[in-house]
């Protein structure tokens, strides 16, 4: 399995998948792009006994080491290395960066010399995570080892590459995953060609999350939780402008934004909540463990994201934060974006508003802290949905059983 890091503080739901596939009796081997960029993992990472193997990542410190692989791979195999440079070539036109497709190819050679012929890692069938990079890699290693793999689809892997790159993968793909509907049905009308496409949510531990007998009902001083990336699709000023309407309106709350980015990103943040008026009643804790995000959710009274179609084309899937609450009786307002209301129904199982619509989401997050008939009749529903739709532990059974269909060795 090709991974662009590992392990990924947001990437919870790879983790997650990689455990309970190797329950199912999967064995898995790990290809990391790059080496880990936080401190810290979520405890699920100690249960994975899957081997890592970190690809070099720089082309000019690795280079030496890529070069060095790559050399020995073309003596040992010169026709398929030759071929495979015949692939990079064909492809290479549709590259917006050409030397990190240089370094894709050079990644793929060092997995099998390196790892397969040296190390005596076992090929049956390789895997990328995320669509663009990861999925390059996959491609040429799949190709040099004479393997098939597949890949899965998330979102800005998806829409913010050229059709025409991802069309390739899919078409030499065994079989491609996704997780959205939203995502499906964009992939099939724009770049399937007939080979298998599944659609399977990502899912949460719901063994994690439960209302605890919380009481539906709210009061002030209201707790609003957001939980994400600080990156344009998430729209956290539409979510900040929306606070600061409900504020100079009167409600009292406090807000709690969970997360951060580049430091440009976050400077523009803390500038805005500043600018605003709301740095008294906001907390910024960063970026935390999943325990953590657990104990917040625990004591809010709402949760909100203004997710939005990025000036890029990049859109989230279903924020896997957005179940949680849901698991765990928090209501959800949020925006109706890509494959959110696969999960949240408006007035059912939380609310939804239009993207980018500040007054509209403000409308939205105070029916859903000061209307207590509507929150006990939604957060039960919500909470109802999230296990009918989101249980990890059987959506990974769905996928285990996609991989065998498709013949990915299974040690059961």
């Amino acid at each position: 399995m090709v991974l662009k890091g590992y392990p990924r503080i947001s990437e919870t739901f790879i983790s997650n998948e990689i455990r309970l596939l190797e329950k199912m009796g999967f064995n898995i081997h790990i290809y990391s792009m790059r080496a880990p960029r936080e401190n810290f993992s979520h405890d699920s990472i100690k249960e994975i006994k899957a081997g890592v193997t970190y690809l070099p990542s720089s082309m000019f410190f690795g280079l030496p080491a890529l070069l060095w692989h790559n050399i020995r791979l073309f003596m040992r195999m010169p026709k398929r290395y030759c071929q495979c440079l015949k692939l990079m070539k064909k492809r290479f036109a549709l590259a917006p960066k050409k030397h990190t497709w240089v370094k894709h190819m050079l990644q793929a050679g060092y997995i099998m010399q390196k790892s397969v012929i040296d190390d005596g890692v076992d090929l049956g069938h390789m895997h990328g995570h995320f669509a663009h990079t990861p999925t390059t890699v996959t491609m040429y290693a799949a190709f040099l080892a004479d393997v098939p793999f597949s890949f899965t689809a998330h979102a800005k892997d998806i829409y913010t590459q050229d059709p025409r790159r991802i069309r390739d993968k899919v078409e030499r793909a065994r079989f491609v995953v996704t997780c959205t509907r939203y995502n499906e049905k964009h992939l099939r009308e724009h770049v399937a060609n007939g080979n298998p496409i599944h659609c399977v949510y990502h899912g949460i531990n719901l063994d994690l999350f439960s209302p605890n007998g919380r009481d539906p009902k709210a009061k002030p001083p209201y707790h609003i939780l957001t939980v994400a990336r600080f990156v344009e699709k998430k729209g956290l000023d539409t979510v900040l402008h929306a606070l600061a309407k409900l504020r100079a309106d009167g409600l009292d709350f406090r807000y709690t934004l969970v997360g951060e980015g580049k430091a440009k990103f976050n400077r523009k943040i803390e500038k805005l909540i500043k600018s605003l008026g709301l740095d008294d009643i906001t907390t910024l804790p960063g970026t935390i463990t999943h325990d953590e995000v657990i104990e917040l959710l625990g004591s809010a009274h709402c949760f909100t994201l203004g997710c939005r179609e990025a000036r890029d084309g990049d859109r989230d899937g279903i924020p896997n934060v957005v179940a949680e609450a849901m698991a765990t009786g928090v209501p959800v307002a949020a925006t109706e974006v890509s494959g959110v209301p696969e999960l949240v129904t408006h007035e059912q199982t939380g609310l939804l508003c239009p993207s980018n619509d500040p007054d509209a989401l403000a409308d939205i997050l105070r029916r859903i802290l000061t209307d207590n008939h509507l929150r006990e009749k939604i957060i039960p529903a919500a909470v109802e949905r999230a296990h009918q739709v989101f249980n990890n532990k059987k959506l990974i059974r769905d996928l285990g059983e996609i991989y065998k269909s498709h013949g990915v060795p299974c040690g059961q």
